[in-house]
C-alpha cells in the first residue's frame, strides 16, 4: 500500500543519471575549454556575503521537491521533469561545447571570515568548469515557477514575494561569488523560458482553486 502511494519516487532514480554525468565532466574538462566571459563580470565585484543565499540553493529546491512529492503529484512529475529536462541540456552543452570562467579571486583569504571560508570550500569541491548555462539559475527559477503553478501558493502572494526574493538572490550570488559569468545566468533563464513553454504554457493557471486549501505563512 505503501508503495503504491508513493510509486511517483521513481522520478529520484535520475540522480543516478545526472550524478555520474556531472562528475564525469568535472574530471574531463579541467584544461581546454571556452572561457565564458562579458564586460558586465567586470563591473560586478566580488561578495562574500551573497555565499548565504547561494547555500539557500540546496534547501530551496530541496523543500519544494519534497513539499510536491506529499501534496501534489502532478505537480511533482511537472517539477521533475522542468529540472531533469533543463539538468540534462546543460549537460549536454558542456559536454559538446566544453566551457569554464576565470573570474574567481586570486588572492581569496578563506580565514577572513566565515563567509570567505564557505566560498573556499565551494571553490574547493566545485571546479569553475561546466557552468553554460547555470544549473544553480536555472533550478531556481523552476523552483520559483513550480511555486507559483502551485495549486497551494497560487493565492498566496506572500509566499510567492519570499520565493521570488530567494530565487533574485541566488541568480545574484552566481555572479556576486564568481562561480558564473553573466552570459551564464541569461543562457540559464533562456533555457528556463523554453522548458516552461514545453510543460506550462498549455496549462491553465489554478486561479479557482478554494483559497481555504491554501497553505498560509
Amino acid at each position: 500500500e505503501l508503495f503504491r502511494k508513493y510509486k511517483h519516487a521513481w522520478v529520484f532514480l535520475y540522480t543516478f543519471i545526472y550524478l555520474p554525468w556531472y562528475m564525469y565532466l568535472e574530471r574531463t574538462i579541467v584544461t581546454e575549454y571556452h572561457i565564458m566571459y562579458t564586460k558586465v563580470d567586470s563591473i560586478i565585484p566580488f561578495n562574500e556575503y551573497f555565499i548565504i543565499p547561494y547555500y539557500i540553493w540546496f534547501l530551496y529546491v530541496t523543500f519544494m521537491l519534497i513539499f510536491l512529492f506529499f501534496k501534489d503529484v502532478d505537480e511533482f512529475y511537472r517539477y521533475g521533469l522542468y529540472l531533469a529536462l533543463g539538468m540534462s541540456i546543460s549537460l549536454f552543452i558542456c559536454q559538446i561545447f566544453p566551457n569554464g570562467t576565470t573570474l574567481r579571486p586570486e588572492n581569496l583569504d578563506p580565514n577572513k571570515n566565515i563567509f570567505t571560508h564557505m566560498v573556499a570550500f565551494i571553490y574547493k569541491s566545485d571546479t569553475p568548469t561546466n557552468v553554460f548555462p547555470s544549473i544553480h539559475v536555472f533550478n531556481s527559477i523552476a523552483t520559483h515557477v513550480a511555486i507559483v503553478r502551485s495549486r497551494f501558493f497560487y493565492n498566496n502572494i506572500k509566499v510567492k514575494t519570499i520565493s521570488f526574493i530567494i530565487m533574485i538572490s541566488i541568480c545574484l550570488s552566481t555572479l556576486f561569488l564568481k562561480q558564473h559569468s553573466f552570459i551564464d545566468v541569461i543562457g540559464a533563464t533562456i533555457l528556463s523560458y523554453i522548458i516552461y513553454q514545453l510543460i506550462y504554457s498549455k496549462i491553465p493557471l489554478p486561479i479557482n482553486h478554494d483559497s481555504r486549501e491554501n497553505i498560509r505563512i
